[in-house]
């Protein structure tokens, strides 16, 4: 875990939210939110004043700002910071990719946005589609505790996966390794890419990643404010519009599911 920084919010509450979903999302008036700062796609950065800056910190004052209370953000550098902060009170809203290995302990509410990911291939590779990866031989490098990284330690049947402990070490790993692919979100791959000229994409996504917020287990009333506010984000257009004004490539806002 890394910094924290407040914001103060004067807005009023939400109309109709009850009085127990507040003192559970806020129960000394300010909103715990939790960002994962290895996604750079929804957390961009800090602002001169020090602000955090993205789609999610916006999401985190939105959501504060609906509940008539201030934000303060507990910025982890990986998701599993975020997984192991779970019920210990330091975080009361986590801005992070749904997995349901970690909905033991965290109550996502719907997806916020997707994220494709897939694979990155050396130069003189055989593979040609997303499909081919998962075969023996072959390894796989990741960033270890990353949601496709957990969806692939569950899915995969004959490749092997080799963890980085973060984004550059599991591209260094693809590198000099002499591993097969690299898994990550499209966007990173896009990026990794040029640090590796005759490196490939391959066509074809083998998840998509999810992002959600969420809540405590045990504060199921808290859960379903912010399922709520979550739903409601996405039908009036707010999650596209910030998606549009901080010009991130590569995120979709997914449609609302069915009630």
């Amino acid at each position: 875990m890394s910094t924290q920084d407040l914001s103060s919010n004067s807005s009023s509450p939400t109309r109709g939210l009850p009085e127990v979903a507040g003192r559970q999302l806020a129960p000394d008036g300010v909103l715990r939110a939790a960002l994962n700062l290895s996604n750079f796609l929804l957390v961009s950065g800090r602002s001169e004043a020090g602000e955090w800056r993205g789609v999610a910190p916006d999401m985190a004052r939105a959501m504060a700002s609906a509940l008539g209370v201030g934000v303060e953000f507990m910025a982890c550098d990986t998701p599993a910071e975020v997984v192991r902060a779970a019920g210990s009170g330091a975080w009361t809203v986590a801005f992070i990719g749904a997995d349901p290995a970690r909905a033991d302990r965290i109550r996502f509410a719907e997806p916020y946005v997707e994220i494709e990911a897939g694979y990155l291939v050396p130069p003189g590779s055989t593979l040609r589609h997303a499909d081919e990866v998962d075969r023996k031989p072959h390894r796989i490098a990741a960033f270890r505790g990353s949601a496709y990284a957990l969806w692939l330690a569950s899915h995969l049947q004959h490749a092997s996966l080799m963890h980085g402990a973060t984004f550059d070490e599991a591209f260094e790993h693809f590198r000099h390794g002499g591993i097969d692919a690299l898994a990550s979100l499209v966007p990173k791959l896009l990026s990794d890419q040029q640090a590796w000229p005759g490196s490939r994409i391959l066509p074809g996504a083998f998840m998509t990643v999810q992002q959600s917020v969420g809540s405590d287990a045990q504060h199921p009333e808290g859960a379903l404010f912010v399922q709520q506010f979550v739903r409601d984000a996405k039908a009036t257009g707010r999650v596209a519009a910030l998606i549009e004004q901080h010009r991130v490539a590569g995120l979709k806002v997914p449609p609302l599911r069915a009630r």
